[in-house]
């Protein structure tokens, strides 16, 4: 859908001579709005790292369509299963790495490896292969068999979040200079300023009609729009709904991101389940759309969107009560739970736009029930290390801001991660739950979608393991001198080579 369903306020007037001061035609500048505090591919899980060089710097064996889950070739022609436990892929032929270096069945296996090793940390691992054991075995030069230690029915699924890196990307430490196979080289991160990206010159693929991009760095919402509206720009990803007015320009769309406050289940007071039904039973969710959110967010009941399979549709959103809220707070206080506990509110700077009034709405919110909360606005590193395994010791009862994107089609991209207990973001320890997500994991049809929609129902009803928020909108500003269309996958993922010019 169009932004002209959802803005309010005249259209600006964009003179001919603004659109030609934009530079060269095959040159664009994306203006985002925080800067990656890393760029290794490994990391293209987190929406800040992934907009960057996913697919544009270093590609994946498969490739997810966003919009319905299936999957399709790119570093791989074919795939097939062997047996219950093998997976094997026919690989590109005559594919280089930016370096020079080979693609082949060896130097993927190194990539897979490096990014699976649990010394380096990658976010991809935690995220989407965490708990399971996955080898790779060169079989000749351009096959290669993937085996895990459980049947892994979606893997070649899950090999479109992995991305492959060349050879000479150092193993067991991240990398500043990402090396891939893609239709872009990394030239340059002026630290602070910009990052650049050059089309690279022995592409496998089709050549792109973008030569260059530059990503600069703006928080201000209103400042990425304009710039754009001035010719300085040519793309904002990720604009406020207040700075959507511009109807030649802006486009809006449901993306695949839900927000939601996790809460840190493992310390009081919000180990108490009444406390966590009280947080959630203070939050006016209405107040937020048409306000500092788009009026056509829908409120969420879970992690994933309708799209993803395993969704439960029976799920019923909290309503708005704070006197019940306030009740169960007096019951749980009556019991000997420390209801007067400060509690941390971690927010993150542009995690989305409005992110801070969002933040200082909801502490509010919860402070008019009785909850004592203190309010701490992090930069994207700090936050990273906050909502991240290990936790400190020492860290006081938290809820941190936060929202997950899930366009890969299956919950098992989303609920191990976020749920398990030894899932890289999880602060739920629950036997049941575990069990239910592992025997979800290596189910197949219908069985599988039943036991993730359980799975959805016993951590909203059961656990309440959330401040549940919105299923969100986003809202891009493109120039007009661009043939683009954001899809619902824009706010992690920006293929540069799928950009065009009118």
């Amino acid at each position: 859908m169009r932004a002209s369903r959802l803005v309010t306020g005249a259209a600006a007037v964009l003179s001919v001579g603004s659109v030609a001061s934009v530079a060269v035609a095959e040159e664009i500048k994306v203006v985002l709005s925080e800067e990656p505090d890393i760029v290794d591919p490994c990391e293209a899980s987190r929406s800040n790292v992934g907009r960057v060089v996913k697919q544009n710097v270093a590609e994946t064996l498969t490739e997810i369509d966003p919009d319905d889950g299936s999957i399709t070739p790119r570093l791989a022609t074919s795939w097939e299963q062997v047996d219950d436990v093998t997976w094997r892929f026919k690989l590109q032929e005559g594919v280089t790495f930016h370096d020079g270096s080979p693609f082949n069945a060896e130097n993927a296996a190194y990539a897979i490896n490096r990014t699976l090793d649990d010394t380096l940390d990658c976010e991809v691992r935690i995220k989407f292969f965490g708990g399971m054991e996955v080898t790779p075995v060169p079989v000749d030069e351009l096959t290669l068999d993937i085996k895990t230690a459980e049947p892994a029915p979606i893997l070649p699924t899950m090999m479109g979040t992995m991305t492959i890196v060349g050879p000479n990307t150092p193993m067991g430490e991240r990398t500043r200079d990402p090396i891939g196979t893609g239709p872009y080289r990394f030239a340059n991160w002026d630290v602070g300023q910009s990052i650049t990206l050059e089309a690279f010159e022995d592409y496998w693929g089709e050549k792109p009609v973008i030569d260059k991009a530059t990503y600069v760095f703006r928080g201000e919402s209103a400042v990425a729009a304009a710039m754009v509206e001035a010719g300085e720009a040519d793309i904002a990803p990720n604009i406020a709904v207040q700075d959507a007015t511009n109807p030649e320009m802006d486009h809006s769309y449901f993306n695949s991101e839900t927000s939601r406050l996790r809460i840190d289940m493992q310390l009081p007071p919000l180990d108490d389940i009444r406390v966590r039904k009280a947080l959630n039973l203070a939050v006016d969710r209405e107040a937020f759309r048409g306000s500092i959110f788009s009026e056509e967010v829908v409120p969420a009941t879970q992690l994933v969107t309708p799209a993803v399979s395993g969704y439960n549709p029976d799920l019923k959103v909290w309503p708005y009560d704070p006197e019940q809220a306030k009740a169960l707070l007096a019951e749980a206080a009556a019991d000997g739970v420390p209801v007067d506990t400060e509690i941390r509110l971690v927010g993150r700077y542009n995690i989305y736009p409005n992110a801070t009034e969002a933040a200082e709405a909801l502490a509010q919110m919860f402070r008019d029930v009785g909850f004592n909360i203190r309010l701490e606005m992090n930069e994207v590193a700090n936050w990273v290390d906050i909502f991240t395994k290990p936790f400190a010791e020492d860290r006081p009862p938290s809820l941190q801001q936060a929202q997950h994107d899930n366009n890969n089609g299956d919950a098992v991209f989303t609920v191990f991660f976020k749920y398990h207990s030894d899932g890289g973001q999880s602060t739920t320890t629950n036997e049941e739950l575990d069990t239910l997500i592992e025997q979800a994991t290596v189910a197949t049809g219908d069985e599988r979608r039943r036991l993730w929609q359980e799975a959805f129902r016993m951590i909203h009803e059961d656990i309440v393991a959330d401040v549940d928020m919105f299923h969100m909108v986003g809202f891009t500003r493109i120039s007009p001198r661009l043939d683009f269309e954001p899809n619902i996958s824009m706010n992690s993922e920006l293929q540069i080579a799928k950009i065009g010019l009118k």
